[in-house]
Protein backbone atom coordinates (compact mmCIF):
# COMPACT_ATOMS: atom_id res chain seq x y z
CA UNK A 1 0.00 0.00 0.00
CA UNK A 2 1.31 3.34 -0.41
CA UNK A 3 1.88 5.99 2.24
CA UNK A 4 -0.37 8.39 2.80
CA UNK A 5 1.04 11.89 1.87
CA UNK A 6 -0.68 15.17 3.34
CA UNK A 7 -0.48 18.72 3.32
CA UNK A 8 -0.62 19.78 7.20
CA UNK A 9 -1.52 23.10 7.44
CA UNK A 10 -1.25 24.47 11.44
CA UNK A 11 -4.40 26.87 12.19
CA UNK A 12 -3.91 29.40 14.68
CA UNK A 13 -6.44 30.88 16.68
CA UNK A 14 -6.18 34.31 14.64
CA UNK A 15 -6.97 32.57 11.50
CA UNK A 16 -9.73 30.54 12.55
CA UNK A 17 -11.67 33.52 14.25
CA UNK A 18 -11.81 34.84 10.85
CA UNK A 19 -13.17 31.48 8.81
CA UNK A 20 -15.46 32.89 6.28
CA UNK A 21 -17.07 30.59 3.40
CA UNK A 22 -18.12 31.43 -0.07
CA UNK A 23 -18.77 29.89 -3.07
CA UNK A 24 -17.17 30.04 -6.09
CA UNK A 25 -18.29 29.52 -9.47
CA UNK A 26 -14.98 29.85 -11.08
CA UNK A 27 -13.47 26.85 -8.89
CA UNK A 28 -16.46 24.49 -10.08
CA UNK A 29 -15.12 25.52 -13.38
CA UNK A 30 -11.44 24.35 -12.80
CA UNK A 31 -12.36 21.31 -10.71
CA UNK A 32 -14.61 20.47 -13.66
CA UNK A 33 -11.69 20.92 -16.32
CA UNK A 34 -9.72 18.70 -13.36
CA UNK A 35 -11.81 16.02 -13.81
CA UNK A 36 -12.16 15.46 -17.24
CA UNK A 37 -8.65 15.45 -17.29
CA UNK A 38 -8.35 12.61 -14.61
CA UNK A 39 -11.08 10.65 -17.14
CA UNK A 40 -8.74 11.28 -19.67
CA UNK A 41 -6.44 9.39 -17.88
CA UNK A 42 -8.30 6.10 -17.86
CA UNK A 43 -10.02 7.00 -14.25
CA UNK A 44 -13.36 6.61 -14.28
CA UNK A 45 -15.40 9.30 -13.13
CA UNK A 46 -18.64 7.24 -11.64
CA UNK A 47 -21.41 7.77 -10.30
CA UNK A 48 -22.82 10.84 -10.31
CA UNK A 49 -20.07 12.87 -12.70
CA UNK A 50 -20.10 10.02 -15.75
CA UNK A 51 -22.64 12.19 -17.53
CA UNK A 52 -21.53 15.29 -17.19
CA UNK A 53 -17.61 14.27 -17.35
CA UNK A 54 -18.70 13.17 -21.13
CA UNK A 55 -20.23 15.96 -21.83
CA UNK A 56 -17.39 18.09 -21.07
CA UNK A 57 -15.01 16.51 -22.36
CA UNK A 58 -16.74 16.41 -25.92
CA UNK A 59 -16.95 20.61 -24.90
CA UNK A 60 -13.70 21.01 -24.45
CA UNK A 61 -12.36 18.49 -27.35
CA UNK A 62 -14.46 20.24 -29.68
CA UNK A 63 -15.02 23.99 -28.93
CA UNK A 64 -11.47 25.91 -30.17
CA UNK A 65 -12.77 28.84 -27.47
CA UNK A 66 -12.00 25.91 -24.52
CA UNK A 67 -8.09 26.34 -25.88
CA UNK A 68 -6.61 28.02 -23.25
CA UNK A 69 -8.27 25.85 -20.41
CA UNK A 70 -5.05 23.34 -20.73
CA UNK A 71 -3.05 25.47 -18.49
CA UNK A 72 -5.26 24.20 -15.62
CA UNK A 73 -4.57 20.29 -16.99
CA UNK A 74 -0.85 21.57 -16.98
CA UNK A 75 -0.88 22.83 -13.74
CA UNK A 76 -2.64 20.70 -11.64
CA UNK A 77 -2.84 17.76 -14.05
CA UNK A 78 -2.47 13.61 -12.27
CA UNK A 79 0.91 13.86 -13.14
CA UNK A 80 1.85 17.18 -11.78
CA UNK A 81 3.55 17.07 -8.03
CA UNK A 82 4.62 20.18 -7.54
CA UNK A 83 3.12 23.14 -5.92
CA UNK A 84 1.75 25.94 -8.63
CA UNK A 85 1.15 29.39 -8.65
CA UNK A 86 -2.11 30.68 -6.87
CA UNK A 87 -2.92 33.54 -8.93
CA UNK A 88 -5.01 31.21 -11.87
CA UNK A 89 -7.51 29.94 -8.81
CA UNK A 90 -8.09 33.40 -7.03
CA UNK A 91 -9.87 33.53 -3.77
CA UNK A 92 -13.68 34.56 -4.57
CA UNK A 93 -14.08 38.56 -4.33
CA UNK A 94 -17.30 38.17 -1.88
CA UNK A 95 -19.38 35.21 -0.12
CA UNK A 96 -21.57 34.45 -3.12
CA UNK A 97 -19.72 36.22 -6.09
CA UNK A 98 -21.33 35.78 -9.59
CA UNK A 99 -18.71 34.16 -12.43
CA UNK A 100 -18.49 37.59 -13.58
CA UNK A 101 -17.50 39.19 -10.70
CA UNK A 102 -14.22 36.11 -10.21
CA UNK A 103 -13.47 36.92 -14.03
CA UNK A 104 -13.17 40.40 -13.49
CA UNK A 105 -10.28 39.55 -10.97
CA UNK A 106 -8.74 36.68 -13.06
CA UNK A 107 -8.76 39.55 -16.15
CA UNK A 108 -7.01 42.11 -13.60
CA UNK A 109 -4.19 39.79 -12.11
CA UNK A 110 -1.25 42.17 -11.39
CA UNK A 111 2.13 41.26 -13.25
CA UNK A 112 4.07 41.38 -10.22
CA UNK A 113 1.62 38.70 -8.41
CA UNK A 114 2.10 36.38 -11.15
CA UNK A 115 5.92 37.10 -11.50
CA UNK A 116 6.24 36.82 -7.68
CA UNK A 117 4.59 33.34 -7.69
CA UNK A 118 6.49 31.90 -11.08
CA UNK A 119 9.76 33.17 -8.81
CA UNK A 120 8.31 30.96 -5.82
CA UNK A 121 7.60 27.74 -7.43
CA UNK A 122 9.82 27.64 -10.20
CA UNK A 123 13.04 29.09 -9.19
CA UNK A 124 14.88 27.64 -12.24
CA UNK A 125 12.46 29.21 -14.65
CA UNK A 126 8.75 29.31 -15.44
CA UNK A 127 7.59 26.54 -17.86
CA UNK A 128 6.34 27.76 -21.44
CA UNK A 129 3.35 27.26 -21.06
CA UNK A 130 3.54 30.01 -18.37
CA UNK A 131 5.66 31.99 -20.31
CA UNK A 132 2.34 34.21 -22.28
CA UNK A 133 1.74 35.27 -18.37
CA UNK A 134 4.67 36.52 -17.59
CA UNK A 135 4.95 38.39 -20.68
CA UNK A 136 1.58 39.78 -21.67
CA UNK A 137 -0.23 38.88 -18.63
CA UNK A 138 -3.24 41.27 -19.79
CA UNK A 139 -3.95 39.36 -22.70
CA UNK A 140 -3.13 36.17 -21.42
CA UNK A 141 -5.38 36.08 -18.62
CA UNK A 142 -8.20 37.72 -20.87
CA UNK A 143 -8.27 35.03 -23.24
CA UNK A 144 -8.33 32.39 -20.35
CA UNK A 145 -11.34 34.32 -18.77
CA UNK A 146 -13.04 34.17 -22.42
CA UNK A 147 -12.17 30.02 -22.21
CA UNK A 148 -13.43 30.04 -18.64
CA UNK A 149 -17.11 31.57 -20.18
CA UNK A 150 -17.02 29.06 -22.87
CA UNK A 151 -16.85 26.37 -20.76
CA UNK A 152 -19.32 27.64 -18.64
CA UNK A 153 -22.12 28.51 -20.46
CA UNK A 154 -21.87 24.83 -22.39
CA UNK A 155 -21.07 22.63 -19.76
CA UNK A 156 -21.95 24.03 -16.44
CA UNK A 157 -24.27 26.99 -16.89
CA UNK A 158 -27.29 24.11 -17.61
CA UNK A 159 -26.99 22.32 -14.06
CA UNK A 160 -26.06 25.65 -12.02
CA UNK A 161 -29.26 26.38 -10.77
CA UNK A 162 -29.49 23.26 -8.99
CA UNK A 163 -25.58 23.16 -8.25
CA UNK A 164 -26.67 26.63 -6.53
CA UNK A 165 -29.43 25.14 -5.05
CA UNK A 166 -27.35 22.84 -2.86
CA UNK A 167 -24.30 25.34 -2.70
CA UNK A 168 -26.40 27.66 -0.78
CA UNK A 169 -28.01 25.00 1.51
CA UNK A 170 -24.36 23.78 2.12
CA UNK A 171 -22.96 27.57 3.17
CA UNK A 172 -26.40 28.32 5.36
CA UNK A 173 -25.52 24.80 7.29
CA UNK A 174 -21.82 25.04 7.91
CA UNK A 175 -22.16 28.61 9.08
CA UNK A 176 -25.27 28.23 11.17
CA UNK A 177 -22.43 25.39 12.88
CA UNK A 178 -19.93 28.15 12.67
CA UNK A 179 -21.55 30.53 14.30
CA UNK A 180 -22.93 28.42 16.80
CA UNK A 181 -20.04 25.58 17.69
CA UNK A 182 -17.07 27.57 16.33
CA UNK A 183 -14.89 26.76 13.04
CA UNK A 184 -13.36 23.73 14.89
CA UNK A 185 -16.66 22.25 14.28
CA UNK A 186 -17.18 23.19 10.86
CA UNK A 187 -13.52 21.81 10.17
CA UNK A 188 -14.50 18.23 11.91
CA UNK A 189 -17.20 17.83 9.56
CA UNK A 190 -16.36 18.66 6.38
CA UNK A 191 -16.94 15.87 3.44
CA UNK A 192 -14.16 14.05 1.65
CA UNK A 193 -10.44 13.13 2.89
CA UNK A 194 -10.07 16.30 5.13
CA UNK A 195 -8.63 15.54 9.19
CA UNK A 196 -9.19 18.24 11.46
CA UNK A 197 -7.09 17.16 14.48
CA UNK A 198 -6.88 20.72 16.51
CA UNK A 199 -4.63 23.02 15.49
CA UNK A 200 -3.70 20.79 12.18
CA UNK A 201 -6.16 20.52 8.81
CA UNK A 202 -4.60 17.63 7.07
CA UNK A 203 -5.02 17.25 2.96
CA UNK A 204 -4.32 14.79 0.82
CA UNK A 205 -1.30 15.73 -1.60
CA UNK A 206 1.21 14.41 -3.90
CA UNK A 207 3.83 15.74 -2.19
CA UNK A 208 4.19 15.61 1.91
CA UNK A 209 4.47 19.51 3.17
CA UNK A 210 3.49 21.53 6.38
CA UNK A 211 2.49 25.27 6.64
CA UNK A 212 0.91 27.55 9.03
CA UNK A 213 -2.38 29.64 8.45
CA UNK A 214 -0.14 33.03 9.61
CA UNK A 215 -1.85 36.23 9.90
CA UNK A 216 -4.36 35.23 7.29
CA UNK A 217 -8.17 34.66 7.01
CA UNK A 218 -9.51 31.06 6.41
CA UNK A 219 -12.15 30.68 3.63
CA UNK A 220 -13.62 27.25 3.16
CA UNK A 221 -15.40 26.98 -0.70
CA UNK A 222 -17.69 23.94 -0.93
CA UNK A 223 -17.10 22.44 -4.53
CA UNK A 224 -19.94 20.39 -6.35
CA UNK A 225 -17.51 19.22 -9.18
CA UNK A 226 -14.73 18.12 -6.60
CA UNK A 227 -14.84 14.77 -7.15
CA UNK A 228 -13.82 14.49 -3.24
CA UNK A 229 -10.92 15.76 -3.90
CA UNK A 230 -9.90 19.16 -1.81
CA UNK A 231 -7.47 21.66 -2.26
CA UNK A 232 -5.48 24.21 -0.87
CA UNK A 233 -4.58 27.75 -1.76
CA UNK A 234 -1.47 29.27 0.09
CA UNK A 235 -0.35 32.06 -2.27
CA UNK A 236 -2.18 34.82 -1.45
CA UNK A 237 -1.27 36.78 1.84
CA UNK A 238 -4.66 37.41 3.26
CA UNK A 239 -6.50 35.04 2.59
CA UNK A 240 -5.73 30.51 3.21
CA UNK A 241 -8.50 29.32 0.71
CA UNK A 242 -9.36 25.21 1.26
CA UNK A 243 -12.00 23.79 -1.39
CA UNK A 244 -13.87 20.94 -0.03
CA UNK A 245 -16.81 18.27 -1.83
CA UNK A 246 -19.93 19.61 -1.47
CA UNK A 247 -22.89 17.12 -0.75
CA UNK A 248 -25.46 17.36 -3.75
CA UNK A 249 -23.35 16.25 -6.59
CA UNK A 250 -26.24 13.61 -7.83
CA UNK A 251 -27.88 17.03 -9.35
CA UNK A 252 -25.31 16.52 -12.17
CA UNK A 253 -26.82 13.07 -12.91
CA UNK A 254 -30.44 12.32 -14.50
CA UNK A 255 -30.06 8.36 -13.04
CA UNK A 256 -30.15 7.83 -9.90
CA UNK A 257 -27.60 6.36 -7.24
CA UNK A 258 -26.63 2.48 -7.98
CA UNK A 259 -28.44 0.16 -5.48
CA UNK A 260 -26.43 -1.33 -2.71
CA UNK A 261 -26.27 -5.16 -3.09
CA UNK A 262 -27.56 -6.92 0.05
CA UNK A 263 -28.21 -4.33 1.71
CA UNK A 264 -29.59 -5.13 5.42
CA UNK A 265 -31.32 -1.80 5.96
CA UNK A 266 -33.23 -1.22 2.62
CA UNK A 267 -35.00 -4.41 3.67
CA UNK A 268 -36.15 -3.31 6.97
CA UNK A 269 -37.41 0.18 6.44
CA UNK A 270 -37.36 0.56 2.55
CA UNK A 271 -34.66 1.37 -0.21
CA UNK A 272 -35.47 5.03 -0.17
CA UNK A 273 -36.07 5.72 3.70
CA UNK A 274 -32.53 3.72 3.94
CA UNK A 275 -31.07 6.25 1.46
CA UNK A 276 -32.32 9.48 3.42
CA UNK A 277 -31.78 7.83 6.61
CA UNK A 278 -27.61 7.71 5.03
CA UNK A 279 -27.73 11.09 3.39
CA UNK A 280 -28.85 12.68 7.12
CA UNK A 281 -25.15 12.24 8.33
CA UNK A 282 -24.97 15.77 8.14
CA UNK A 283 -28.48 17.74 8.65
CA UNK A 284 -29.79 18.20 5.69
CA UNK A 285 -33.62 19.95 4.30
CA UNK A 286 -36.30 18.45 1.53
CA UNK A 287 -34.84 20.10 -1.05
CA UNK A 288 -31.09 19.54 -0.13
CA UNK A 289 -31.88 15.61 0.23
CA UNK A 290 -33.88 15.65 -3.08
CA UNK A 291 -30.63 17.01 -4.88
CA UNK A 292 -28.37 15.14 -2.80
CA UNK A 293 -30.18 12.09 -3.98
CA UNK A 294 -31.83 12.86 -7.69
CA UNK A 295 -35.22 12.24 -5.93
CA UNK A 296 -38.70 14.62 -5.92
CA UNK A 297 -38.83 16.71 -2.74
CA UNK A 298 -42.34 15.16 -2.34
CA UNK A 299 -40.78 11.62 -1.91
CA UNK A 300 -37.97 12.85 0.27
CA UNK A 301 -40.66 14.57 2.50
CA UNK A 302 -42.83 11.92 3.03
CA UNK A 303 -39.83 9.35 3.37
CA UNK A 304 -38.67 12.09 6.01
CA UNK A 305 -42.45 12.03 7.58
CA UNK A 306 -41.79 8.37 7.91
CA UNK A 307 -38.91 8.77 9.63
CA UNK A 308 -39.90 11.22 11.92
CA UNK A 309 -42.68 9.25 13.75
CA UNK A 310 -40.41 6.60 14.11
CA UNK A 311 -38.27 8.81 16.33
CA UNK A 312 -35.04 7.96 13.86
CA UNK A 313 -35.06 11.94 12.58
CA UNK A 314 -36.27 15.51 14.09
CA UNK A 315 -36.09 18.41 12.44
CA UNK A 316 -35.84 22.04 13.69
CA UNK A 317 -36.17 25.61 12.08
CA UNK A 318 -32.68 28.14 10.53
CA UNK A 319 -34.15 31.04 9.66
CA UNK A 320 -36.43 30.39 6.65
CA UNK A 321 -35.50 26.71 6.48
CA UNK A 322 -36.29 23.46 7.71
CA UNK A 323 -33.59 21.10 8.42
CA UNK A 324 -33.63 17.25 9.27
CA UNK A 325 -31.36 15.61 11.60
CA UNK A 326 -30.60 11.81 12.55
CA UNK A 327 -31.77 11.00 16.16
CA UNK A 328 -29.60 8.67 18.12
CA UNK A 329 -32.12 5.86 17.15
CA UNK A 330 -31.46 6.42 14.09
CA UNK A 331 -27.51 6.77 14.01
CA UNK A 332 -27.32 3.75 15.94
CA UNK A 333 -29.60 2.04 13.73
CA UNK A 334 -27.51 3.09 11.27
CA UNK A 335 -24.12 1.82 13.06
CA UNK A 336 -25.75 -1.54 13.74
CA UNK A 337 -27.01 -2.03 9.48
CA UNK A 338 -23.59 -0.68 8.23
CA UNK A 339 -20.19 -0.24 7.80
CA UNK A 340 -20.65 3.47 7.01
CA UNK A 341 -19.02 5.99 9.88
CA UNK A 342 -21.88 7.71 12.00
CA UNK A 343 -20.99 11.34 13.14
CA UNK A 344 -20.50 10.80 16.77
CA UNK A 345 -22.38 13.96 17.45
CA UNK A 346 -25.46 11.94 16.13
CA UNK A 347 -25.18 9.60 19.10
CA UNK A 348 -25.63 11.80 21.86
CA UNK A 349 -28.46 12.00 23.63
CA UNK A 350 -31.93 14.51 22.21
CA UNK A 351 -32.13 18.56 22.78
CA UNK A 352 -29.16 19.28 20.71
CA UNK A 353 -30.98 21.30 17.58
CA UNK A 354 -29.24 21.38 14.02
Amino acid sequence: MLPIVVIRIHLDEHTLERTRLAISPLREVISGVELVHRTRQGRDAGWPYAEWAAHAASVLRTDPGTGPLRVYAQLYGVDHGRPTPDAFQPAPPSSRPSLADELAVLRATPPEIIAAQCAKHYPEGAPDFLLPYLTDGARAFGLLADAVEVFWERAVAPHWPAMRAVLEEEIVLRARVLAEQGPEAVLGSLSGPASWDAPVLSLPKRRESALTGGDRRLLLVPVVLAQGRPSVSTDDPVTLMVTYQARGAAVLSRRAAPHRERDRLALLIGAGRAAVLRALTTPATTSGLAAVLGRAPSTISEQLTGLQEAGLVSRSRADRQVFYRLEPLGASLLALMDQDSVPAEALEEPGRHA
